[in-house]
């Protein structure tokens, strides 16, 4: 769990964007971390104080005047190593920004040094009222940071301007990256590849392979959490790229090569988790291939080595990784990919092992170093990113 032990306070003030709260204080403690819920009165109109100590395991602080606990606003803005106010109306950002403190989330707030993590989120209107951004800009200068607001949809009905609360992920992204991110990979700049590539036969039909891009979505997720500047090199992939990662979409082979191309002389670490075609159509039909015409032969050729064609442009100091999927217990050949595409760390998986490989949340993989190798269990694709990391953190 990545957030194991760290101590996390979570703000929710009173507006209809309470609900998501919720799904950040699920998140904060499926990761591990010690989530203490301070729910302000109107907060508490929205959501009940029941459900965030059903969600967290935790007591919820509602008041000053909570029985027992009347020196927790003391507690609690010293102890946690980050607050999140979630959402954070303009009614609580006024008060923060003015030093009220009227309710126990503000005299929290009021007596806090630092970290903490506002996301706003009010009608559009009011978002862009000069006293709201007067008032934000008061907190930030105080060392207060904000994710968001997002332009979407409002309670009111849609809006073009900033106003919604961000998603419970991004908010969670965020959070983590503050808690997790001041390691060796804090500042460095990242190259991650993901999902495959498609080389066309004509205007409609493709070459391609399973790969969800899941794997290398995750380990560019990885990357941002640990602090690093991350650019993801992205193929076809149904998937969403991860908050706060520069995110390229490619299609073909030459696509994903130009892409990579243009980065990665400037990487600090390389990650080639991508698994574009090997092969692709010597003629490529400007028409679509009838298929009354019958039988139908397409005459392939290799397509160009990603990998190996960026040896001579990665900096010296570059840590590379490879994947090497293979069916059937083929390490050798996984060695072999090592040492000639000058690789510092390559992934070893297999495509026969049920739960592992395309189009599914989970991977078995070794991981394999000069070094010695590592095989790890069946485990959820974040979590071989985490391990992958921690080996990449220990060699930059």
């Amino acid at each position: 769990m990545s957030l194991a032990g760290r101590r996390v306070v979570l703000g929710v003030s009173g507006g209809i964007a309470s609900y998501k709260a919720c799904t950040i204080a699920r998140l904060l403690t499926k990761a591990g971390a010690h989530v203490d819920v301070v729910l302000t009165s109107a907060g508490a109109e929205f959501v009940r104080p029941v459900t965030f100590e059903a969600l967290t395991g935790r007591p919820v602080l509602s008041s000053l005047w909570d029985r027992g606990r009347a020196l927790d606003h003391v507690r609690l803005a010293d102890d946690p190593e980050l607050i999140i106010v979630a959402p954070a109306t303009a009614n609580l950002i006024a008060r923060c920004a003015q030093g009220i403190a009227d309710d126990a989330l503000c005299a929290i707030l009021l007596a806090r040094a630092s970290a903490v993590l506002l996301a706003p989120a009010m009608n559009d209107k009011m978002y862009a009222n000069e006293i709201t951004q007067q008032n934000i800009a008061a907190l930030k200068a105080r060392g207060w940071e904000t994710v968001g607001p997002e332009v979407g949809a409002l309670a009111e009905g849609p809006s073009d301007l900033p106003g919604r609360m961000s998603e419970p992920e991004d908010i969670f992204a965020v959070a983590e990256r503050k808690l997790l991110g001041g390691g060796a990979l804090s500042g460095k700049r990242v190259l991650v590849s993901a999902g495959p590539t498609r080389e066309g036969m004509d205007p409609v039909r493709v070459i391609t392979n399973r790969s969800s891009g899941l794997m290398g979505i995750e380990v560019a997720r990885e990357a941002y959490s640990r602090g690093a500047d991350v650019t993801l090199v992205m193929g076809p992939t149904s998937l969403p790229p991860p908050y706060g990662v520069g995110t390229i979409r490619v299609e073909s082979t030459v696509d994903l090569a130009a892409a990579i191309a243009d980065h990665v002389s400037h990487a600090d670490v390389f990650v080639m988790a991508a698994a574009p075609a090997d092969y692709k159509p010597v003629e490529v039909s400007a028409d679509k291939l009838a298929r009354s015409n019958g039988r139908l032969s397409v005459e392939l050729e290799p397509t160009l080595d990603i990998l190996e064609s960026t040896a001579p442009e990665r900096k010296a100091d570059c840590f590379c990784v490879g994947f090497a999927l293979e069916a059937g217990d083929n390490i050798e050949r996984a060695r072999e990919k090592m040492r000639r595409k000058r690789l510092d760390l390559v992934v070893y998986n297999r495509v026969d092992i049920e739960g592992a490989g395309f189009e599914v949340a989970t991977n078995r993989v070794t991981l394999m170093t000069k070094d010695g190798e590592q095989e790890l269990p069946l485990m959820a694709k974040r979590a071989v990113a985490h391990k992958l990391f921690d080996v990449i953190e220990a060699g930059v």
